[in-house]
Formats: structure tokens, sequence, C-alpha cells
């Protein structure tokens, strides 16, 4: 992993000093505690796609020899590891340090599971490199775009929350920041272009079998829709979930109570709340998350006063709320000749 001198005539000269001071004041809102601390180093996901090689050259010029970046090969397609290799190439002549990241993507949920591997790689990398923060190119196009298929889903306000500017690498306490929320995706596309460099191009952005494509192509032809101000509302859903999560904390600890064989809810809260509520003791009890119309369905039996389950758990009202236990097992039946029933000699 080097560091070598940056080219003073390449890509980073192409940039409008406007931009690269704007980025400059959204990382400073996000990471204020070590903007101006010159030994603080920020981590930089960099798949090769436009937007995250925008953000990669304005943070280069925004933060010189204070930025780290990281490829992530999942290995799924045959032009990973060429591109990967073209944001080595790019890291070199700009003069930051570059890591590829090779992982292997368990099977099952595609997208899910290599996230989860995305991340966990990322994660380790930003530890062994002893960074002080991870930044990520989600847009103000990805904040829209996973409003409206989620509003097409009927889902809740968890699931319409955008994503948060400052938030957490999953399953870590390293900080995430998000700068580009209130940037456009054709204006990333157009710092790239400015620079004289080619981004990676994946196939899946224009296959019309994904949702996300579709919707894509139909806001594009629907220049009545205003996406910063839909971005903006995913935002403000955000601090809308925080706050429900705030008061299911609060109903938690005053509102479960130990059982000798489970707990017990009293539930005290609004339904959103109540409703989180009864998500977690699922998950902490049955040691795995249920799906939201799980819950929504478990909710509204246990309020009609019948008893219900949901995993490996039963769920009972009571007098004194709803109590939520993991069902008894089953006796397994032993077979017919260890029970002395078989079939007395010489019969047929």
């Amino acid at each position: 992993m080097g560091s070598p001198a940056t080219d003073p005539q390449g890509p980073l000269a192409g940039l409008d000093p406007q931009r690269v001071e704007r980025l400059h004041a959204d990382l400073a809102a996000l990471w204020d505690w070590a903007i101006a601390e010159p030994g603080a180093r920020l981590g930089i996901a960099v798949s090769g796609g436009p937007d995250s090689l925008a953000l990669l050259l304005l943070a280069a010029a925004a933060l010189p020899g204070r930025i780290e970046a990281a490829t992530v090969d999942h290995g799924l397609r045959p032009e990973s590891a060429r591109e990967a290799a073209d944001v080595a190439a790019l890291c070199a002549r700009i003069g930051v340090p570059h890591a590829v990241l090779a992982v292997a993507v368990p099977e099952g949920n595609v997208q899910a599971m290599a996230r989860q591997a995305r991340y966990a790689a990322l994660a380790g990398w930003v530890e062994a490199r002893d960074l002080a923060a991870l930044a990520s190119a989600h847009h103000a196009d990805d904040q829209a775009e996973t409003l409206l298929m989620r509003l097409n889903r009927a889902s809740g306000v968890a699931g319409l929350a955008g994503a948060r500017a400052l938030g957490r690498v999953p399953e870590t306490s390293i900080p995430l920041l998000r700068p580009l929320l209130g940037w456009r995706r054709a204006e990333l596309a157009q710092v790239v272009e400015e620079a004289g460099v080619v981004a990676a191009q994946d196939p899946s952005n224009r296959d019309d079998h994904y949702d996300r494509v579709r919707l894509r192509k139909a806001l594009a032809g629907a220049d009545w829709l205003d996406v910063p101000a839909i971005a903006q509302s995913a935002a403000n859903l955000a601090d809308a979930d925080a706050a429900l999560d705030w008061m299911a904390d609060l109903e938690w600890r005053s509102c479960i109570k130990k059982e000798p064989m489970g707990l017990r809810y009293r539930p005290q809260a609004p339904r959103a709340v109540a409703l989180r509520v009864v998500a977690r003791l699922v998950a902490e009890l049955d040691g795995q998350e249920a799906r939201g119309s799980a819950i929504a369905r478990l909710f509204e039996t246990l309020c009609a006063g019948r008893p219900a389950s949901i995993g490996n758990l039963v769920v009972r009202p009571n007098a004194g709320g709803w109590s939520f236990a993991r069902a008894p097992r089953r006796a397994v039946k032993a077979p017919a000749a260890r029970r002395g029933l078989d079939t007395p000699s010489g019969e047929d």
C-alpha cells in the first residue's frame, strides 16, 4: 500500500475549487471532532463507480494527505478485479494509499450478504490502518429512490427513514460519514468527468429487472418531482425513527419485567413505539429478528386478547400484560420397538 507523490497536472487539478470547499464544509459538519486534527485520517469506500470516485477526488483535494481508500472486491462479476485495479491506479496518481479487500459472499440473499461482507471488510481495514472514520458516497438521489421504493411497499417509519449523515459501521463503533447526502448524482458524475477520469459502470444499474432501475428511469422523466425535497423528507423520517427508538428504550425500561420463563410486557406507549418493543422482545428471546409484518400481526392478535406464536416463542395475554416465553420442546417419540410395541415373534 503506497502513497506516491501527487501528480500536479493530474485529476485533482481539474476539480472546481468551490465543490472542493463545499465537500470540506460537509465533512466538517459531520466530523467536527477530528476535521481540525492533522493526524486524523479518513477512510473512503470506493467501488469505482462515479459516485464514490467523485467522493475520492473531492476528499483528496479537501484533505490532502489525510485520505486513504479501499475497494471491496466481492468477486460477483468478472470485471470486479479490473475495476479495483483501476481504482488503485487512480489512487497512485493522486497520492492516496489504497487497498483491495477481497471478500467471499455466502449464498442466499446476495445483496444483503454482500453488504454484510463489505462492511465487515471495511471495518477491519479501518481498524488495521488506524483511521478515524469511514465515508461512503450515498447521495440525494439514493435517498429519494429508497424512500419511494419503500413507500410503494407500505413500509413503516423505520423502513422509510433515510440513511443518516452520521452513523456507525454496522456491528462496530466506527463512525460512518455520508457527506454527499446533499449532492445530486448528476453533479457527482460531472466531477468525475471534469477530472478526466473514466468510472466503472455496473451493468445491473441498467437492468430493468431491478425495482431501483425502473424507478430511476421514471424519476428521470418526472421533472415535476423535487428530488432534494424527497431526500430531505427521508432525512426527516430518520429523525422521527430516532425519536421512536428513544421512546422504545424508555418503554422497555419501565414496562418490561422478568418472569420465570421469559419476559412480560405491559404496553403503555402508542402503537408505533409498542411495535418496536415487541420486535426487540422477539429478537432477544428468539435470537433472531422477525419481519415487520409478522410483528404487526402478533401485536394485533395480542391486542385482541388472543395468544399467539412467532418463531420459537409463545406469547399469552394476561392480567399483567403479555408474557413472552420460548415454546416448550416437543418430546421426540421413540421408535415402536423401543416402546415395547414391536410385533410378537411368529406373527405377520
